[in-house]
């Protein structure tokens, strides 16, 4: 695998080498040595997958308040995505700012997001799958969003936005007193 320093301090682009033969390909997504090399030492308690069947269709911008705050590690597996993160880090040189990354079937590019980060992905294709692992469990009561279109981000979504759940659509729009997580 070969990680590449994404924009935003401790996220990493993930390229993987797959073996390739006259019967297809096979390549490892996951290696608890090789993440340790970026410093991931956090087990994987959660491995979610998901299916959105419109083009321009946003999921997001998803978090976790701590204690409950993860890491994730995300591949699309059908289709293409434009996967988007935001660093909501107190005290992080990055914080607020937002980096997006093309992740599809074609390139089997993974996105590697440290904690602390708001997450979400635009649909580039009809049909799109996507793998998740996550370090901590799923906690509802800690669960926060911010909107896809929130001004003081800006994050520059490539389609028009075609779908969007009523949750997402209204997440409150962030202002100067937001401080981070």
């Amino acid at each position: 695998m070969k990680f590449t320093p994404a924009k935003l301090t401790g996220s990493y682009e993930v390229d993987i080498s797959p073996i390739i033969d006259d019967r297809g390909w096979f390549t490892r997504i996951y290696c608890k040595n090789e993440f340790s090399q970026i410093g991931h030492s956090k087990e994987w308690v959660q491995i979610n997958h998901s299916f959105t069947t419109l083009k321009g269709s946003v999921r997001g911008m998803h978090y976790q308040l701590p204690p409950y705050k993860e890491i994730k590690l995300v591949r699309c597996v059908a289709g293409a995505i434009f996967d988007v993160i935001i660093d909501l880090r107190k005290n992080s040189a990055t914080f607020l700012q937002w980096f997006g990354s093309e992740l599809s079937a074609k390139n089997k590019k993974m996105l590697y997001i440290p904690e602390g980060f708001a997450h979400g992905f635009q649909t580039l294709t009809d049909e799109c799958e996507l793998i998740y692992h996550h370090s901590e469990f799923y906690n509802p009561s800690f669960e926060a969003g911010i909107r896809h279109n929130d001004p003081l981000i800006n994050i520059q979504w490539p389609l028009t936005t075609t779908k969007i759940s009523d949750r997402d659509s209204q997440y409150f729009l962030l202002n100067t007193n937001f401080k981070g997580i």
